[in-house]
This record gives C-alpha cells, structure tokens and sequence, in this order.
C-alpha cells in the first residue's frame, strides 16, 4: 500500500511537471516579442558604463529584476485567484503598450532629433573621460533606470503568461510564473552578460596570432550588428505579439481575421502555410495601426496637459 501511494504521488508529480513544461513553452511564445525587447533595452543599458564595470551593473540590475517579478507573480496571482474577468482587459493593456512602444521605436528617428542623440552620445563620452564625474552615482542612475524599464517588461511578460495559463490549476500557475520568471531572468541577463563583454573577448583574441585572431576581428564587428538584430527583431516581434493579443481579444477583428485567413487555408498544396503567414502578417498589421492610435492618443493628451499646465 505505501509503494501504490509513492508511485501515485511519483505520477502526480510527472503529470504536474509534464502540463508546467507544456505551458511553458506556450507561454514563452506568447511573450516572445517582450523577451526580444527586454534583451535589446538591458544590452543597450549598459551603454556608457566602463568596461570593467559592465557585468556588477548587469548583475545588480538582474537582481533588481528578479526582486520586481517576487512583486508582480504574486500580484498576478492574487488577481488570477479573486478578480480573473481582469485578466483580458490587463492583456488587452499589455497589448496595446506593446503595440505604442514597436510605433514609438520605429518612428523615433522622427520623433526625436538626430542632434539630441548626439548630444546625449557625447555626454556619455565626456562622463567617462571626466575623473571628477561620479562614476558610482552615474551607474546608480543607470541601474536604477534599467530596473524601472525591466518592471514594465517583467510585467508584461507575467500578463501574458497569466493569460496564457489562466485555466490551469492555481498550483500549475504558480510553478509555472515562477519557472518563467526565474528562467526569463537568467536567459536574459545571462545573455546580456554576454553580449556586452564579445567586445573585450573579441580585442583579447585580437591579440593571439592565426585563427583567434580571425575570431576576435568577427567578434568586434559582430556585437554591434548583434544589437541592432535584436532591436529590429525585438520591435517586429511587438506588433506581431502586441497585435495578435488585441486581434484575440477584441471579437470583431479576430473573426475578420479567421475569415481572411479561411480563403487560404484549402489552397493546394500550401494552404496551411499561406494561411499562417497571412495571420501573422495581419497581427502584424494589426499591432502598427493600434500602435499608431495608441501614439496619436498619447500626443493629444499630452498637448492638453501642457496646454492647460500652460
């Protein structure tokens, strides 16, 4: 009898074990979108830190983000367990800033001027070369800024994945946000870790004769190329997410979209195919004209508000 219970108890922790990893990976291609862009911030974050303090701030910023996921899996939690009619409305939002930041980001070199990016460049550079600059105090603002972007990403990535596991067991959610957050975390800044530092592994191999040589030149020229694929692939992975969140929630566009979608689907011999590629292509374009709403909308406001401050 107490063998039959063990093996009982061995299976039930399979199964449970088996449904956490499955949702895992529905959830992690939900959130696909932010992770690329949480990749791409927390990369760019360290820009203007000194060399041999790029991995303490990436470090203590990965600490920041795990104690910003303690705070919101539970909150999730808490809303999933007494308020889950929230859940889509919260998508719907995640959504929506997803969408608002691939537009923001895509527009930015008309947004912003050429001439203030420039500036900000050189006051980076000057800060660096400056001794009486408080470097301390400069990466405390740093952190402190890349912790604040990583806890609206975080956010985003626990919405999404709450939505995503919203009918499982209250149990099977709470293993699988905590599995989300702690392998979402370590991939992230494991990664990050990782890509600031291929410079100075690649000026290291730069120094040795033959083929390491040849690699260190790959590495230089590789991680600034790595950074703007990530940033496009981050930005493009927005609207595709951010659009096919507000497609499914919103009734009328998803069934407009099955309906395109459904003139392709029996055309031999690639149907399912052009049928899928059609679907993300309207998410896609789904998530530029509500970015480009959100955007409107946020500029109208915004003018009201300097105008009656005004």
């Amino acid at each position: 009898m107490p063998a039959s219970s063990l093996l009982a108890l061995i299976d039930d922790i399979a199964s449970i074990l088996d449904d956490v990893s499955a949702m895992t990976k529905v959830a992690t291609k939900k959130t696909a979108g932010v992770l690329g862009d949480d990749l791409a911030l927390n990369a760019e974050q360290v820009t203007g830190v000194k060399a041999d303090r790029e991995l303490p701030v990436v470090w203590a910023v990965a600490r920041g983000s795990m104690l910003n996921k303690g705070i919101l899996v539970p909150a999730a939690l808490l809303i999933s367990a007494f308020a889950p009619s929230m859940i889509v409305p919260l998508l719907m939002i995640g959504g929506g800033f997803l969408c608002y930041e691939g537009i923001e980001k895509l527009l930015h070199p008309l947004l912003h001027r050429q001439d203030e990016e420039q500036e900000e460049h050189e006051e980076r550079l000057e800060a660096l070369a400056d001794p009486t600059v408080d470097m301390v105090e400069h990466e405390k603002t740093k952190i402190r800024g890349a912790i604040r972007t990583d806890f609206i990403l975080s956010a985003e990535i626990i919405v999404i994945s709450l939505g995503t596991i919203s009918s499982a067991s209250f149990s099977k959610q709470v293993i699988t946000l905590s599995v989300i957050s702690v392998v979402f975390t370590v991939g992230v800044y494991g990664l990050v870790a990782g890509i600031v530092k291929m410079d100075d592994a690649g000026m290291i191999l730069q120094r040795r004769g033959g083929l390491a040589r040849s690699i260190g030149t790959i590495l230089l020229g590789a991680a600034p190329l790595l950074l703007r694929l990530l940033s496009v692939l981050g930005t493009a992975a927005m609207f595709l997410v951010g659009g096919g969140i507000i497609a499914h929630g919103w009734h009328p566009i998803e069934v407009l979209i099955e309906r395109i979608t459904g003139y392709f689907i029996n055309v031999d011999p690639f149907g399912p195919l052009l049928s899928a590629m059609v679907q993300t292509t309207l998410n896609g374009l789904t998530g530029v004209i509500v970015g480009i709403l959100v955007l409107s909308g946020v500029g109208l406001i915004s003018r009201l508000y300097r105008r009656v401050r005004g």
